[in-house]
This record gives C-alpha cells, sequence and structure tokens, in this order.
C-alpha cells in the first residue's frame, strides 16, 4: 500500500487516462465560455477541438482557479480515509491556486491533526507541470516516504524545463504575456516567439524567431543546450499542443532522433482548457530534465 496519496490539479495536461492509472486523483480548475460555466476536466465536459474551435472564431473563455472550500473538501475526503497527501500546484507564478492549497491545509490541520499534507509549487505548466507529478509519482511507486519525495521533487522542479511557441499570439496578447506591438509584428512578420518559464514560475518571452519551422528548431536545441547529459539525455520528454498536433509530432521526430537514449517515445498531451484559455491554439510546448532554471 503506498504510503500517501500523490494528487495534483487538472492543469497538469495529462490524459485522464494517465491519472487514472497512475492513481493521482485530480482538483479541477473550471472556465467560463459564452456565458456558460465548464470544469478544466480534460475534455471531458467539451472536447479539445471544439474549445478551440471555438475560440478561432472569437470565444475568449476566462477562467478561475481552484478555491478554498474545493481544496478542503478534495483533501478533506483523502485525509478521512486515514491518508496522507503530497500535493504538486500549478504555479504560482501565474496562478494564486498554491496558495488556496495552503490555506485549505491550515484549515484542515485542526480537523486532521494526526494527518499530514504536503504541497509543492511545480513553478511550472501544462505538461511541464505534469512531468514533475510523473516523477513524484516514480518516488512514490519507489516505497518512498511523504518527506522524502516531497524533498526530492522541491529539489526538481526548478530542473524541469519549458521551451514554447505559438503560430497564434492572439491570446497571449489578450492576457498581456507579449505586448500588443509583438504580436502585431509576429503576425506580420511570421515570428514565433519562443518562451519558457523562468525560476519564479512566470511566462517569459525570451527569443524572436521568424518561421515556425525555426523556432521548432530552436526549442529542440534549447533541449540540446539544457538537457541532463545533452543529447545523452535518458530522461522522459514530455510535449504538450494547441490544436496542432502535426506541429507536436514535427518537434517530438526532431527529439526523439536527437536523443536516442530517451526514455520511450515522447509523450505528446493537448494543452488543457484552462490553460489553452492563454495560449489560444497553435502552441507546441516541450518539457524535459536538465540544468537548474537560474533566471
Amino acid at each position: 500500500m503506498n504510503q500517501f496519496v500523490l494528487t495534483c490539479c487538472s492543469t497538469a495536461d495529462m490524459k485522464k487516462t494517465y491519472f487514472d492509472e497512475r492513481q493521482i486523483p485530480y482538483v479541477c480548475f473550471h472556465y467560463l465560455m459564452d456565458g456558460v460555466s465548464y470544469p478544466d476536466d480534460l475534455g471531458q465536459s467539451m472536447p479539445f477541438d471544439e474549445f478551440y474551435n471555438r475560440i478561432s472564431k472569437g470565444a475568449m473563455p476566462t477562467t478561475s482557479q481552484v478555491n478554498v472550500a474545493e481544496f478542503h473538501d478534495f483533501f478533506g475526503a483523502i485525509l478521512e480515509e486515514g491518508k496522507d497527501i503530497l500535493h504538486i500546484s500549478l504555479s504560482s507564478g501565474i496562478s494564486g491556486t498554491y496558495n488556496s492549497a495552503c490555506s485549505a491545509v491550515e484549515e484542515l490541520k485542526e480537523e486532521y491533526p494526526d494527518r499530514k499534507i504536503l504541497v509543492v509549487d511545480s513553478l511550472g505548466a501544462s505538461s511541464g507541470y505534469g512531468l514533475l507529478v510523473d516523477a513524484a509519482a516514480d518516488l512514490r511507486d519507489q516505497g518512498l516516504s511523504l518527506e522524502e519525495a516531497y524533498r526530492i521533487t522541491m529539489e526538481r522542479r526548478l530542473h524541469v524545463h519549458h521551451w514554447f511557441f505559438s503560430t497564434d499570439l492572439t491570446s497571449f496578447k489578450r492576457g498581456g504575456r507579449i505586448s500588443a506591438t509583438s504580436a502585431m509584428l509576429g503576425t506580420v512578420l511570421n515570428i514565433c516567439p519562443l518562451m519558457n518559464m523562468d525560476h519564479e514560475g512566470h511566462l517569459i518571452p525570451r527569443h524572436k524567431i521568424r518561421t515556425k519551422k525555426k523556432a521548432m528548431q530552436e526549442a529542440v536545441r534549447m533541449m540540446e543546450e539544457h538537457a541532463d547529459g545533452k543529447n545523452g539525455y535518458k530522461g522522459k520528454c514530455f510535449i504538450s499542443c494547441s490544436a496542432c498536433e502535426d506541429d507536436a509530432r514535427a518537434v517530438a521526430e526532431l527529439v526523439e532522433t536527437r536523443f536516442p537514449e530517451l526514455n520511450g517515445s515522447v509523450l505528446i498531451n493537448s494543452i488543457g482548457t484552462v490553460i489553452g484559455a492563454h495560449t489560444g491554439p497553435g502552441t507546441v510546448a516541450l518539457f524535459f530534465f536538465g540544468d537548474e532554471r537560474k533566471d
């Protein structure tokens, strides 16, 4: 029997079957689209293709984080079974959900004084956050204690690299993640900004690259530069994408060619509805373990 339950949020952007098979309960964010509220439930309430098609036609979804009451109920049901919890949260650099989780933990300490909940701020998002959750699940399955798994996960979180680009900058502009001028120039000059997450979990534009093909090449070059062991990388690699699976497969093929010792094939997921509300369609994100992110 596992010594603790590993949990996360839906914004780790892994498939529902993945969470089911690895026994990782998740709590759902929410989004509002065309006046209707939906849970960010991994494409169950609204298929991803429909979601991104609506955005392409002008829909402007807004998102809401998991609140303290929802975390209280989510954690409480697990504690009631007599189990401790390691929860990994979406980056505090882009959401207040980490703080909500911590507030719920403080409330639950009084109700369940004999139980433990440890919360990790992933400082990551989408399937990069998912890659950290996956590594924590391996620690759990190896029989590590709650405290040991927490310590190692905290040490590894800044070693998860996020490199991504988008061919449609509309949603990034609307969310203030890139300037209106950059979005306009990107459209006119066919520029795909290459972005990543800094050491505080913020989304940062890094390079302005002309043409999608060159952006793909540069993202993989960043993996060659930063991955553990460089081209001898033996870890896992995840990709998430928003309504552009052909582009994601093209990046995956580059990775699998340049990193022959990769741990399995590149895993491709869809960017979920909450993260996707901020990226829009046309985004490809590449995730791997590497050197420590320092800025």
